[in-house]
């Protein structure tokens, strides 16, 4: 990644958004976290029994652990959005997978729509109603549809995206609307292409300067 160009690219953003017009810019506010160490990184990985993709590897090395970025800003590593909004820790096995096992989707996910929805005219109780949902939440929400991924963002909601770390999608981006009943789905070009980490972050701050009549920087630093 061109570390040099992301800085300057979001400093200049900083600058030009002063009323923090842009989404999300009022949380992140175009600031960047310290770098994490190569130790503090091994040492997530090596819990968790995984390589992050280099990317995004590169990303908390030499850019920032996190902050301006789509949506509301990039997650530190390790961390999510919590039920007032806050930045917090998740735990493997509960709403986050298993990191070490595969990322289970090849293409974009649902559930089927009569797995989600009542039938009509249906005449159940409102206990049936209720055990109905909570069969409905159980699978969908189930922490193996997500092994060998992590949260990096959220659009607020309860709507995120996730980086995949394991299997063949691994380095990739993928939108959760599950919260809309929309499943999950990669991130791709015009053109199809699975978006990585860093093509996704890229797309956002490149979109993001032109909105602001920003030239884009040179990359001769990185």
């Amino acid at each position: 990644m061109r570390y040099g160009l992301v800085r300057r690219a979001v400093e200049a953003l900083r600058q030009r958004d002063t009323a923090l017009e842009q989404f999300g810019a009022l949380q992140h506010r175009y600031q960047l976290n310290p770098p994490l160490s190569e130790p503090e990184v091994m040492s997530f990985e090596e819990r968790r029994g995984i390589r992050l993709p280099e990317g995004y590897r590169d990303f908390v090395l030499n850019v920032g652990d996190g902050g301006a970025g789509p949506e509301y800003g990039v997650f530190k590593l390790g961390r999510m959005d919590g039920l007032m909004g806050e930045e917090t820790v998740w735990k493997e096995g509960e709403f986050v997978g298993r990191l070490s096992l595969c990322w289970p989707h090849r293409e974009a996910w649902n559930l089927p729509k009569e797995m989600l929805q009542l039938p009509p005219f249906h005449d159940l109780s409102v206990d049936a109603e209720e055990a109905f949902y909570d069969d409905v939440d159980r699978k969908y929400w189930d922490a193996a549809l997500v092994s060998g991924a992590f949260p990096i963002c959220h659009h607020g909601c309860a709507l995120r995206d996730w980086l995949i770390v394991t299997g063949p999608e691994a380095g990739q981006v993928w939108h959760d609307a599950r919260v809309d009943h929309n499943g999950l789905r990669p991130y791709e070009s015009v053109d199809g292409r699975r978006l990585t980490f860093e093509e996704w972050y890229l797309d956002w701050l490149k979109a993001t300067l032109r909105k602001f009549g920003i030239e884009e920087p040179g990359d001769a630093d990185r």
